[in-house]
């Protein structure tokens, strides 16, 4: 992360081989979060190209050269952080991922919550942080969102992060639901 001026910790990407306990819960969280991304899309005037699979969706991933695994584990220790940021790999996104937290918050660590700023449009940027519980996902924007307006729905952008961790080490595992190129 620090070389490319991103923060500072270490990513460790997964191979497409993944562990099972994580294959099971992307497959398992795929389906779930499908009709919310088609909502969203329905809501925005966009295509909702997800089918109800997603090997059949990482399918189409592939044929348009996005082939390597976005799934992520994550390490900060004291002093570590992670810039505000999207992941869109390519040109195929789906607009949901999840991370989801391996350490006690509190007690493992401190600092290193969950970030998320949104730019309201035509109004100043929201801020949130979030402190992860153990073993409990966070359902986050891959990049925007739909805010309703007084002309309907718009996009809202976000970007998310992570504060600077205090002491301790702050462990989590990413899961994007698109490949990347």
């Amino acid at each position: 992360l620090a070389r490319h001026r991103f923060g500072s910790g270490t990513y460790r990407y997964f191979t497409h081989d993944l562990p099972a306990p994580v294959a099971a819960l992307r497959g398992a969280l795929y389906p779930r979060l499908l009709p919310l991304a088609r909502d969203w899309a329905a809501r925005l005037g966009r295509p909702a190209p997800w089918p109800d699979t997603l090997e059949e969706w990482l399918t189409r991933c592939h044929a348009a050269g996005q082939d390597r695994s976005a799934q992520i584990l994550l390490r900060y220790g004291p002093g570590d952080w992670n810039a505000l940021h999207r992941d869109v790999f390519g040109d195929l996104v789906f607009p949901l991922q999840v991370v989801v937290a391996l350490d006690v918050y509190g007690a493992d660590y401190t600092g290193g919550e969950f970030l998320m700023v949104e730019q309201r449009p035509r109004a100043q940027s929201r801020g949130t942080s979030t402190a992860l519980r153990q073993g409990h996902g966070l359902v986050f924007t891959t990049r925007d969102r739909p805010v309703r307006s007084r002309r309907g729905w718009s996009a809202g952008a976000l970007r998310h992060g992570v504060s600077t961790v205090r002491s301790g080490r702050r462990r989590t595992l990413g899961l994007v639901f698109h490949d990347a190129s």
